[in-house]
């Protein structure tokens, strides 16, 4: 039965040669599960019962959910194609719902480890240096996206309001307000590259030869800078928008107001940060509490 959905996988399907690989272990591995409860059970005789059996025996020996889903994922192919062959009447894994996947909370830097990162000593009074401290103060200060930063132009900067103008996803465009240091380094990072830098594209964030800068060359500076102050295996442009939203909360912000400074469509989406927030509680609980 197995060799023939196999067969039916490689060569009437015309799937990868990984994937029918992957689908022929997630088999072998049930037939060896099944087989140890009872010899006499086979591939037409089993139930969902087994089924959940073998799901729970994956969770326990450590596979992931997402692990446990795709081989789910691989037996019901597999019955689907019994079945339309006529081999099996019945198919015992399409009522099982596998485990669900639990998403993980937004990684974020912690307060002070961004304090370290942006004090001004830290910096040499060279363009490139100021460039970096002022995007990354940008990001940290007003949440927006990477896609964001890049294609923001001088024109959307509005000093005398304090106020950014940042078109998002979607091409939805909204207003966030900034605070008097990130005003002040965003003049001093633009006298700094019009000095610099003589090409003019209108771009706020440019190169040495006055092109906008890319994703790649943004991630890299916010890589740079922030494996200095944190021990963080994601150390990216989004993690800044994580640790924005979360300094905001913590510091008494509505959920609905950080919704609408991220450009979130549901408040769900937001709704993420409040359990990181609250896993940082509980964290500090742990470690003063004395009888935690």
């Amino acid at each position: 039965m197995v060799e023939g959905f196999l067969h039916y996988l490689r060569y009437e399907r015309n799937y990868a040669e990984l994937t029918v690989t992957g689908y022929g272990k997630d088999l072998e591995d049930f037939q060896e599960y099944f087989q140890s409860l009872d010899d006499d059970l086979s591939w037409t005789t089993i139930d969902s019962d087994i089924v959940r059996g073998w799901m729970e025996s994956m969770m326990e020996r450590g596979n992931s959910a997402a692990s446990v889903n795709r081989r789910l994922s691989a037996l019901r192919a597999f019955y689907r194609y019994a079945m339309r062959m006529g081999i099996a009447t019945h198919d015992p894994a399409h009522a099982v719902k596998g485990p669900k996947k639990h998403k993980p909370l937004p990684k974020f830097v912690r307060e002070k480890e961004m304090d370290q990162v942006l004090e001004p000593e830290r910096w040499e009074d060279v363009f490139k240096d100021v460039r970096a401290r002022t995007l990354l103060l940008l990001l940290y200060s007003t949440g927006i996206r990477l896609a964001e930063l890049i294609s923001l132009d001088d024109q959307m900067v509005d000093f005398a309001a304090c106020e950014i103008r940042v078109t998002g996803k979607r091409d939805k465009q909204r207003i966030i307000p900034f605070g008097q240091e990130l005003g002040e380094a965003l003049k001093e990072y633009m006298a700094c590259r019009d000095t610099e830098v003589t090409t003019n594209s209108g771009a706020l964030f440019v190169t040495t030869k006055g092109e906008r800068m890319n994703r790649n060359q943004v991630r890299y500076q916010v890589e740079k800078a922030l494996s200095q102050v944190t021990t963080l295996k994601q150390r990216t442009p989004h993690v800044l928008r994580h640790t924005f939203a979360t300094a905001m909360l913590n510091h008494g912000a509505s959920l609905e107001s950080v919704k609408k400074l991220l450009g979130h469509e549901s408040l769900t989406t937001t709704e993420v940060y409040t359990h990181a927030t609250f896993e940082q509680l509980k964290r500090i609980y742990n470690s003063a509490h004395p009888r935690a």
